[in-house]
């Protein structure tokens, strides 16, 4: 792949997982958060069926790497989206937006807590400025019109957050042993199965024909981008990108869920709001943009998107 059809897989692979982020806002008005994340499970299910499979070559899973495949979906599937999901439905598109911007700064910081990578005064920064951007947010929720949403809301989102952090510091044990694609479809399948007694809970009470068209259209929209296509397009982008790089690709994560929460939305854009915004992109850059040549730094961006 050339640089220029990898720099477009990388970026449409954000975008996407903003646009799934900021519109998930309109799906929990729709459906329960539990309901949602089963259907979505589901949905990418029958979609990657036939990404489970082994390939010819492709080493048996290990016991560890069951273990870890475990893990990697009750934390980056099954905890991100309920966390995530619920964190939306009680703050906004464009808190979301904010506080994603966190992740490889939490990336870099449990990288260093749990792998003994390094962390330089650079990536110090860019933690500071996240953790500025996340807590000016939620200052600002009663200083703008309109901007409300419960203290719990933002801690479910942080909660997603950690929980992204934590998927991408497992897939990197991980990746060695089992390909991009049979990871992406084993951790949905183990996602499907832990909100199954949840999902189907909520199910019994739900009017399906209620459900609007476009609704439906979204929420395929939503499964397919979150579980199957933006992980295809990041790992295709990553073929031809060194993940260093690829890293700063994830600027557009935040700045489509707020555009998305703004422009689509409708929801308030006040100073505060400004601010943290700006915190939160310039802590996302610090962390993911190329260093200098010199010992090897902690890999912020590479293993993004997931949840």
């Amino acid at each position: 792949m050339t640089p220029w059809l990898a720099y477009g897989a990388l970026a449409s692979s954000m975008v996407l997982v903003g646009s799934y982020v900021g519109l998930s806002k309109l799906l929990v008005l729709v459906f329960p958060v539990f309901l949602l994340a089963w259907l979505r499970f589901g949905i990418a299910a029958v979609a990657m069926l036939h990404w489970v499979r082994r390939l010819p070559g492709d080493p048996p899973l290990s016991a560890r790497d069951r273990r870890l495949l475990f893990w990697e979906s009750f934390l980056g599937n099954f905890g991100f989206s309920i966390c995530m999901l619920f964190g939306v439905a009680a703050t906004s598109a464009l808190a979301a937006g904010v506080v994603m911007a966190a992740i490889p700064a939490t990336v870099a910081l449990m990288s260093w807590a749990v792998l003994g990578d390094r962390i330089g005064g650079r990536m110090v920064a860019a933690i500071g400025c996240a953790v500025a951007g996340i807590a000016l947010l939620a200052l600002s929720r009663g200083g703008d019109a309109g901007s409300g949403g419960p203290w719990w809301g933002y801690a479910l989102l942080v909660g997603a957050v950690i929980c992204e952090a934590s998927y991408v510091v497992i897939g990197k044990q991980l990746t060695g042993q089992v390909s991009p694609r049979r990871i992406s479809a084993l951790i949905n399948l183990w996602g499907l199965a832990l909100v199954t007694p949840f999902g189907v809970w909520q199910a019994m009470s739900f009017d399906f024909t209620a459900v609007a068209p476009r609704d439906w259209s979204l929420l395929v929209f939503y499964a397919l981008a979150a579980s199957m296509v933006s992980v295809w397009l990041w790992m295709r982008g990553l073929q031809g990108v060194p993940a260093s790089r690829a890293g700063v690709f994830a600027v557009l994560l935040p700045i489509t869920a707020a555009g998305i929460g703004v422009g689509w939305l409708g929801e308030p854009f006040g100073p505060g709001h400004g601010a943290a915004l700006v915190l939160a992109l310039a802590g996302l850059l610090l962390a993911a943009w190329p260093g200098r040549a010199g010992p090897k730094p902690v890999d912020a961006g590479g293993g993004l998107p997931g949840g």
